[in-house]
C-alpha cells in the first residue's frame, strides 16, 4: 500500500514535469509566485539565471512582469478605435511578457548577446527585465530592491526618470507603488519556497521515494 502511494507520488511528478514543458498559458495564480514556480519549474531557473546575470532579484523583475503582462505571452496594447467603431493602430510596439518595445528590444538583443531573443518566450522575457533594471541602476543610480522608482525607469526611460517626467502622470505612480507592492509581497513568499524550489525534481522525487 505504501508502496502503491509512491509510485502514484512519481508519477503525479512525472505527469507535472511533462505538462512544465509544454506550458505556454497565463499561470491559474499569478499573485503567488511560489505557485508560479512550483507550475512552471523552467520559470524559475530562468528567473535565478537572471538574478545572478544582472543582480536584481527575483522578486523585483517577476513584479514588473506581472505589472506588464499578468504573465501572458502574446499580449498587446488594445487598438485604438476610429469614430469609437473601427479598430485602428496600436498605441505603441510593446508585446509579449515585459511589453517590451521594438527598438527597446532590438538594443537588447543586440547588447546582451541574446540575439535570437524572444518577446514571447519567458527566460527571454525576465532576463530583458533584468538587463533593463540592472542599466536603470547603473545609469539612475537606482537600488536593485526599488521596484518603484527601477519601474519609472523603466516606463519613461532613464532619461526620462532623470527629467522626472513621471511626476505629474498619476496613473503612472499608482502603477508604480504596485509594482512595489508586488515585489515585497513576491519576495515574502520566496522566503518560504525558495529552499524547495532550488531542490529540483530528482531531489523531490528521491524524497517522495524514501520511508519517513
Amino acid at each position: 500500500m505504501i508502496m502503491n502511494s509512491r509510485l502514484r507520488t512519481l508519477l503525479l511528478l512525472l505527469l507535472v514535469i511533462l505538462l512544465n514543458a509544454c506550458a505556454s498559458s497565463q499561470p491559474e495564480n499569478i499573485t503567488d509566485v511560489c505557485e508560479i514556480f512550483e507550475d512552471r519549474r523552467s520559470w524559475y531557473r530562468a528567473a535565478r539565471s537572471t538574478e545572478k546575470r544582472w543582480g536584481i532579484p527575483i522578486a523585483v523583475n517577476m513584479a514588473f512582469i506581472y505589472q506588464e503582462s499578468s504573465f501572458r505571452a502574446k499580449v498587446r496594447p488594445e487598438r485604438m478605435r476610429i469614430l469609437w467603431i473601427f479598430p485602428g493602430p496600436r498605441p505603441s510596439s510593446a508585446f509579449g511578457f515585459s511589453q517590451a518595445l521594438d527598438s527597446t528590444w532590438s538594443d537588447y538583443q543586440r547588447l546582451s548577446g541574446n540575439r535570437r531573443a524572444s518577446r514571447k518566450n519567458f527566460g527571454d522575457a525576465i532576463d530583458f527585465v533584468g538587463w533593463y533594471n540592472a542599466n536603470s541602476r547603473k545609469q539612475s543610480k537606482i537600488d536593485g530592491n526599488d521596484a518603484r522608482n527601477l519601474y519609472l525607469a523603466y516606463h519613461e526611460g532613464n532619461s526620462g526618470f532623470q527629467r522626472g517626467t513621471y511626476r505629474r502622470k498619476a496613473w503612472l505612480l499608482d502603477a508604480a507603488a504596485n509594482v512595489q507592492t508586488n515585489a515585497d509581497r513576491f519576495n515574502r513568499q520566496l522566503e518560504g519556497c525558495r529552499k524547495s524550489l532550488n531542490r529540483g525534481w530528482p531531489m523531490r522525487i528521491f524524497l517522495a521515494l524514501t520511508p519517513f
